[in-house]
């Protein structure tokens, strides 16, 4: 059984999915689709990642790619960020586009990399985007059908997939083709649709929660892979548990947004709205609420303020998410 990645390092796989917030449509027609294809061909080739496997879906999106130097949490803001942004301007609505940010599984290359992308590529059909498997061959939004030689986008890998099905090209689209239509019959397969080891939100601290034993890891469902793999990311997290800090607490997120915004921190407690203070508000209750999921009381006490106002300020911090991710990134 080949050897574990490193996770954070060049060449981890990942299953990443995105949601959108409430279930409601991430597109509502083909501009749309096109628009995030186009985003996601700029993020693909500025951060070097290798995609294997695509779908697009009404509600949600599925992605099968390899990373390479640059951070996954970097080219996922990028994408996310600028689609929502692009889509409320052209929808003539505000607020979060996305449920969350993103759920990513690191994966264990083999077995799991075929039957991820037969699974990704078969979700137009389970969700009867598509009515049958030929429906699914013309489908343009997802990447099945740039493995069979038609349309394929330029930012998919084909040849990391069909290689693994042969030599030669007509023979192994054949053989892919033929391994796909096999996986119909599967169903839904829920051991492919666990959360992410390792999120864009708890980076190893989320893997940190999880030390209960090997027997709690290999039965985690947010880990895809076998006894060794998942040995290997409990070595990997044990070799740096003593260099990864803790979230940011509220208190350094208060002292780091006042002082990027050059705002007293006695002056953004309390109800008062000195010229500047708002914007530090909205600063430190995006990221305390939407981005570290904590609780907006608890922030309102701490500042002085009603729930309500941090929910608010919340919302204006989220039209300006880039800037204040920014700063969470320094604080992780």
């Amino acid at each position: 059984m080949p050897r574990g990645p490193r996770l954070g390092a060049p060449g981890v796989l990942h299953h990443v999915m995105v949601r959108g917030i409430e279930g409601r449509r991430l597109f509502r027609d083909d501009l749309d689709r096109q628009e995030f294809m186009r985003r996601l061909g700029e993020v693909v080739t500025g951060a070097n990642l290798t995609i294997y496997a695509w779908a697009l879906l009404p509600n949600h999106t599925h992605l099968l790619l390899r990373t390479s130097a640059l951070p996954l949490a970097r080219a996922m803001r990028s994408l996310l960020t600028g689609y929502a942004g692009a889509f409320n301007r052209r929808h003539r609505r505000g607020g979060h586009l996305f449920q969350n940010r993103y759920k990513s599984i690191v994966v264990e290359e083999e077995p799991y990399v075929l039957e991820l992308v037969r699974y990704i590529h078969l979700n137009p059909l389970r969700a009867g985007v598509v009515r049958d498997l030929a429906g699914l061959t013309r489908y343009p939004y997802c990447g099945h059908a740039g493995l069979l030689g038609r349309g394929l986008p330029p930012w998919q890998t084909a040849t990391e997939v069909l290689r693994r099905f042969g030599d030669r090209t007509r023979a192994a689209r054949a053989k892919y083709q033929a391994f796909v239509a096999a996986g119909v019959a599967l169903g839904r397969r829920p051991e492919l649709q666990g959360g992410g080891l390792v999120r864009s939100l708890g980076g190893w601290e989320a893997v940190r929660e999880l030390r209960r034993g090997r027997e709690r890891y290999a039965g985690d469902e947010r880990i895809l892979g076998g006894t060794a793999f998942v040995e290997a990311l409990r070595q990997e997290m044990e070799a740096r548990d003593g260099m990864v800090a803790g979230p940011p607490t509220l208190d350094a997120i208060i002292r780091e947004v006042c002082r990027a915004t050059s705002i007293a921190r006695e002056v953004v407690r309390g109800t008062g709205r000195p010229r500047g203070v708002s914007r530090a508000r909205e600063g430190i209750a995006y990221l305390w609420t939407g981005v570290a999921g904590q609780s907006g009381r608890v922030l309102a006490r701490a500042l002085g303020v009603s729930p309500q106002a941090i929910h608010s300020a919340a919302g204006r911090g989220a039209m300006h998410r880039v800037e204040w991710l920014e700063m969470w990134e320094k604080l992780t």
